[in-house]
């Protein structure tokens, strides 16, 4: 029996208002590399045979041009939009200025995924070994059930020193299934403690070795049924709040509320790192940089 491929979604249609431009297509390289790439070329390494970008209308050309000569004949790809009118009529707010978030970007990709898949950010760096752990996994899953699985990493090793960060607070059980998540918004590094701020406005200490989520997450596709009657009840809940998002967390933590899935945690040697802000570039640089010198990438991935 032939094997299923597995597909990758690629959250491309941030902002970057924090960094101050279009982070998910600036180079890294010398020979102009974005982070997407290396992500791209992980996962196919990974076995991974279909790529979904969600992106903005507005970066449509731009994305083509870069990624569709590099991957031709490598996988099949598709394209899906998110947008601020991509909701139900009735909630669409013209003084909302982003989209609804991680998991609204999720749902643009609905129509193009029958398969297993895992989803990822375009601008974080995951490592070579958390792509073959979670292809791994995947190929194991019944695409009718609701076992879904997800890459942690260190709070430690993914915080910026240059502002303010969000992620997925991890609870894992001793047989290693995620319990909890919880999504802080607001957590940065000050005289050399690591530091969140909850609803209030109150500081709290948080400490380094907690287990974060990256929205490297895999599911089957059953999670679009759950996922979009969820979505309706976040419009509903906070139609008129031109500020809420909903978030790919929020959806895993009434995942295991419902009892309808679980969650398995995946370890992985593998180092992340990423952009948040302008100034985290050249930290990035230098670390892509010691990976080609190591060869555990060429110089040329395409």
């Amino acid at each position: 029996m032939k094997e299923e491929k597995l597909s990758l979604i690629i959250m491309a249609a941030g902002m970057g208002s924090r960094y101050g431009g279009l982070k998910q297509l600036d180079s890294f390289t010398p020979r102009g590399y974005t982070i997407i790439d290396f992500s791209l070329f992980d996962a196919l390494r990974a076995g991974f045979g279909k790529f979904v970008f969600v992106i903005r209308k507005s970066l449509d050309k731009e994305f083509k041009e870069i990624f569709n000569k590099k991957l031709e004949g490598k996988a099949e790809v598709e394209y899906v939009y998110q947008e601020l009118e991509y909701v139900p009529k009735k909630y669409v707010n013209p003084e909302r200025s982003k989209p609804w978030g991680t998991g609204h970007a999720l749902l643009m990709a609905k129509n193009e995924i029958q398969e297993n898949f895992a989803i990822i950010n375009a601008d974080d760096f995951y490592g070579r070994e958390a792509f073959e752990v979670m292809a791994k996994n995947l190929r194991n899953k019944d695409k009718n059930s609701y076992d879904f699985s997800m890459v942690t990493y260190l709070l430690k090793n993914t915080v910026s020193d240059y502002g303010f960060v969000s992620r997925g607070i991890c609870q894992v059980n001793g047989n290693g299934y995620l319990t909890d998540i919880r999504e802080l918004t607001h957590i940065k590094k000050t005289n050399n403690e690591i530091i969140y701020k909850d609803e209030y406005g109150n500081f709290y200490p948080i400490h380094e070795d907690t287990i974060v989520s990256m929205n490297f997450f895999g599911f089957t596709p059953k999670c679009f049924e759950f996922v979009e009657e969820l979505f309706n009840q976040v419009l509903e809940l906070n139609e008129g709040n031109i500020k809420a998002e909903f978030y790919l967390p929020e959806i895993i933590k009434e995942i295991l509320n419902s009892g309808l899935g679980t969650v398995q945690v995946l370890s992985s040697d593998a180092k992340w790192f990423g952009v948040t802000y302008k100034d985290d570039k050249e930290i990035v640089q230098k670390a892509i940089g010691e990976l080609i010198e190591q060869n555990i990438y060429p110089g040329e991935l395409w």
